[in-house]
Order: C-alpha cells, then sequence, then structure tokens
C-alpha cells in the first residue's frame, strides 16, 4: 500500500513542473504601430463575356440563363453603349426567348457593358 502512495506522490509530483511551464508564460500585446492604416493595392476588374441564353428582354433588364451552368441566372441593366443595342434590337422585335447571346460584364456587378448576339425573327 505504501509503494502505491509513493508512486501516486512521484507521479504527481512529475507532472507538476510541466503543468507550471505551460501557464508560466505570460501574454504579450503585440507591438503594433497602429497610427498609420495599410494600404492595399487593388487590381482592377477586366470585363468577361458571359455566353448566356434569353429568358425575358424589356428596356429596362434583361433575364439571362447561362450556356455552362442552366441553374445559374442573371438579370442586367444596360450601360449606356449596351442601352442602344437593345433599342434597335427592341425596335426590330426584340430578343425571343431561348436566343443565345453573350454579355460582357464586371463580375459581381449587375450592369451588361456589351450585348452581342442577333435576335432571332419574332413569331
Amino acid at each position: 500500500m505504501k509503494t502505491h502512495k509513493l508512486f501516486a506522490t512521484l507521479g504527481v509530483l512529475a507532472v507538476l513542473p510541466a503543468g507550471v511551464l505551460f501557464t508560466a508564460t505570460t501574454a504579450r500585446a503585440q507591438d503594433a504601430n497602429t497610427s498609420s492604416p495599410i494600404i492595399v493595392k487593388q487590381s482592377a476588374q477586366k470585363p468577361v463575356w458571359l455566353k448566356v441564353e434569353v429568358i425575358k428582354a424589356d428596356q429596362l433588364t434583361i433575364m439571362v440563363r447561362e450556356e455552362a451552368n442552366s441553374m445559374n441566372i442573371h438579370t442586367f441593366t444596360y450601360s449606356d453603349k449596351a442601352r442602344e443595342k437593345i433599342q434597335s434590337v427592341l425596335s426590330d422585335g426584340g430578343y425571343q426567348y431561348g436566343d443565345k447571346i453573350k454579355i460582357r460584364y464586371l463580375p459581381g456587378q449587375t450592369e451588361a457593358l456589351d450585348i452581342r448576339g442577333g435576335p432571332s425573327k419574332p413569331l
């Protein structure tokens, strides 16, 4: 019995210094100069072309479905350049459901910068 107590006491004494080492470290504040802001240079986004299929188009917006992923549906407004093109297309009958076109836009934006592709013949 005495040997059990002796080994138990020795085990506690062996673990105790290790625990003291882990708790003895002090937390220090980071030395950072917060008086000047950090400047991050952002690169300008480039417009991309998106191949789409027309769902609905009118004077204000165009609703399209991506050809690559038919689950992705986008609604775009028009830039000045795209508005001129859409006005001429609408005067000739407009885009019909299923017309395949390409829209140039900035990723993350909802403004069509340019539209390519002619409309099909109206029914």
